[in-house]
């Protein structure tokens, strides 16, 4: 548990990160950057807690989360209008957070008993229920639910990765690491070659003119 409290720690810092990016794009003051990135950084694993029934909230449980998400928006508010162009920066903090948010989110859903299946679903949306709401408060149609390189789909394997990591005894460390990097390294890959499950989309009739 120790290392998850460090992973979860770096979770919250990245995924402020990635909501402050987010919302400078939008043009947003001081305080709109602090509520996408408060969602982004505790919608997930929020949902995961409600789901488990954990209380309190894992962020009201540690009050000094939300304290840091402030901080880092005040901050980005001073230093992201400095910045030419915000989008390539998203990438790699998109990645990172969604894989500590996703071990962090199986873990805990293992250590409360549910089965691996349910626990890797539970660690899929801690993952990326957070950036759903940043681009819902950001007036964008969800990546999760567009046609694009894969998302979701690389929480999915990574978090069977560090499971299974697990089952054959390797070090929580260890699997921790591999679960991330394995994360980390499939999106980077489907962004840069635009890997993509295929859309699923009612046959067009014959008679159809659309």
């Amino acid at each position: 548990m120790p290392y998850l409290v460090v992973i979860e720690f770096m979770a919250v810092i990245v995924g402020s990160v990635y909501g402050a990016l987010l919302a400078a794009r939008k043009g947003m003051d001081v305080m709109g950057v602090f509520a996408v990135a408060f969602a982004v950084s505790f919608g997930g694993g929020t949902l995961r807690d409600l789901f488990l029934d954990r209380s309190p909230l894992f962020w009201i449980g540690n009050p000094h989360y939300p304290m840091i998400v402030f901080g880092i928006a005040v901050f980005s508010g001073l230093i992201l209008p400095h910045v030419g162009r915000i989008r390539p920066l998203l990438l790699f903090p998109d990645a990172l957070g969604m894989a500590l948010f996703t071990l962090t989110g199986t873990a805990y859903a293992m250590a409360a008993g549910t089965n691996p299946f349910v626990a890797v679903m539970l660690g899929v949306i801690t993952g990326t229920f957070g950036g759903v709401l940043g681009d819902v408060i950001c007036n964008e149609v969800p990546s999760l639910f567009v046609p694009g390189p894969l998302n979701a789909t690389c929480s999915f394997v990574g978090a069977w990765v560090y499971l299974g990591m697990l089952h054959f005894e390797t070090p929580e460390r260890i699997a921790l690491l591999g679960g991330i990097l394995v994360i980390v390294l499939f999106r980077l890959a489907a962004v840069k070659w635009h890997w993509s499950l295929p859309a699923v989309r009612e046959p067009r009739r014959p008679d159809d003119p659309s």
